[in-house]
């Protein structure tokens, strides 16, 4: 091997190393870069509530099948005198309609680096999440959430009032609930 694809060899694999050893978990990365909804609210909110929203997208499927043009001829005894003939149609169905679902969140001014720190140490203590304690809604702290409110339901990273409450981080309102 030449001393110059001997270094160039060396550069790659020492770029490498550092991209592996140095490279960030990807787990949160699919959660959306808000922790909350409150600049939109369903139009029956009571005011002063803070909400979020889950958009579900329509699942399209695309259906191709084939169109009978003009039959096949067949003689008396069996025989194809001419093939049939086909044309292939293809369309677009929507298999499962879009989905727009509100939920109350907690406020903008609840959401502190305090509170968000206890939403993570709770998160932690069932086992969902494994980051660093910071304070922010980041993206492995909403992915987390999701964790949480997926099997009640909600496949949401936007942190619920229902899962603060769950949680035991928001007290439970007895006029709303009663």
């Amino acid at each position: 091997m030449t001393p110059i694809r001997f270094l160039v060899c060396a550069i790659v694999l020492a770029g490498l190393s550092a991209c592996v050893s140095g490279s960030p978990d990807l787990g949160g990365l699919g959660e959306p870069e808000v922790s909350r909804l409150d600049q939109a609210a369903p139009p029956e909110a009571e005011p002063g509530t803070c909400w979020g929203k889950n958009v579900t997208p329509a699942v399209i499927e695309t259906v191709t099948h084939q169109v009978v043009m003009q039959p096949a001829q067949v003689m008396s005894d069996g025989t194809i005198a001419q093939t049939a003939i086909y044309k292939t149609e293809t369309r677009q169905e929507i298999v499962r309609e879009r989905t727009e679902f509100w939920f109350r969140t907690p406020c903008t001014d609840a959401m502190t680096p305090e509170f968000i720190a206890s939403v993570q140490r709770a998160l932690k203590a069932r086992g969902l999440y494994r980051g660093e304690i910071t304070g922010e809604m980041d993206a492995h702290t909403r992915a987390s959430v999701r964790r949480f409110q997926k099997p009640e339901g909600l496949d949401s990273g936007i942190l619920s009032l229902a899962a603060a409450r769950k949680l035991g981080l928001v007290a439970a309102d007895l006029e709303q609930e009663g």
